[in-house]
């Protein structure tokens, strides 16, 4: 049973350094942080994911959980009382294994662009997979990442979301005890192999 499993083992300590962790992420975006790395999270979240959700999700906040990631509802509920909600639109988290259309989410308006929903999504990996060349706020240079696990359209899509800056989704990845933000803020492209 998912309940069986703990969350941070100190939660004050626990959320305060994962907090930390995510401004390092968001400051510096395409750099790789560790979470999670002392959780032992319910299938198929993964030890970072689960740091951000019991770190920035409580009963303030309305989540939609991804189908996929229905298996550990429980647990996510009973460490983080959320309020759950099934329409993405109305989110202000999202936890997703596959990446959802950014449109479907929360993008903020004009007046209040702090309104815009954050998307936390599993992948499978940094160091392999797909190039994205990163510039933007954070990045004094260009910076060229590696993420398995995005899907083909990914660089359409988030061009998509950049153009309504300073609307939009934040991006959060997530694979095992690694995670990486891409802030609104910032402008990706594809690299082609040559």
């Amino acid at each position: 049973m998912s309940l069986d499993l703990p969350g941070f083992a100190d939660p004050v300590q626990g959320s305060q350094s994962t907090f930390r962790a995510v401004l390092d992420a968001m400051a510096h975006p395409g750099s790789i942080v560790r979470a999670g790395a002392d959780l032992t999270p319910p299938a198929p979240l993964c030890q970072s994911a689960a740091a951000m959700l019991l770190t920035l999700i409580d009963g303030g906040t309305s989540l939609h959980l991804a189908a996929e990631a229905d298996a550990a509802r429980e647990w996510i509920v009973f460490h983080t009382t959320p309020r759950i909600t099934e329409i993405l639109a109305d989110a202000d988290f999202a936890l997703a294994l596959t990446m959802p259309d950014l449109h479907r989410l929360a993008a903020g308006s004009d007046d209040g662009p702090e309104e815009g929903a954050t998307l936390i999504l599993q992948v499978a990996g940094f160091g392999h997979g797909n190039r994205f060349d990163l510039t933007g706020p954070g990045l004094a240079t260009p910076r060229l990442v590696q993420i398995a696990g995005l899907p083909g359209n990914f660089g359409l899509q988030w061009q998509e979301n950049h153009s309504r800056f300073p609307r939009g989704v934040d991006l959060i990845l997530c694979a095992g005890t690694e995670l990486m933000a891409l802030p609104r803020s910032l402008r990706i492209a594809a690299v082609r192999e040559g």
